[in-house]
């Protein structure tokens, strides 16, 4: 059974930084590209980074560059968001995803095909 855990978010003032970690289990880990997404109520979810197997590769949505870093260790079967500089628009749920590698390296939410559950990211004006 696959499972990928998130845990770090919490509440933070504007300007702060917090580090997201995702846990994945279940799965060979170095086989899958892995995401983050982040989503507001009633909104739909929207694509933050992405990180390839080898973390060779990585890629971020405009609002997030210069600020936000993906990274994963693969001996811990864990990806991590460190995010700086957080703005009140950085409030969200943040999930990570895994897409297996063969569907190939992007960042649309429909090829991730295993999610976690979330975790909330509170920035305080």
């Amino acid at each position: 059974q696959v499972q990928l855990v998130e845990s770090g978010g919490g509440v933070v003032q504007a300007g702060g930084s917090l580090r997201l970690s995702c846990a994945a289990s279940g799965l060979i880990f170095s086989n899958y590209h892995m995401g983050w997404f982040r989503q507001a109520p009633g909104k739909e979810r929207e694509f933050v980074a992405t990180i390839s197997v080898g973390g060779t590769n990585v890629l971020y949505t405009d609002p997030v560059k210069g600020r936000f870093t993906i990274s994963r260790d693969n001996a811990k079967n864990t990806v991590y968001l460190q995010m700086n500089s957080l703005k009140p628009e950085d409030t969200d749920v943040y999930f990570c995803a895994a897409a297996y590698y063969r569907i190939g390296f992007q960042s649309s939410s429909e090829k991730f095909y295993f999610w976690g559950q979330g975790t909330q990211v509170t920035v305080s004006s």
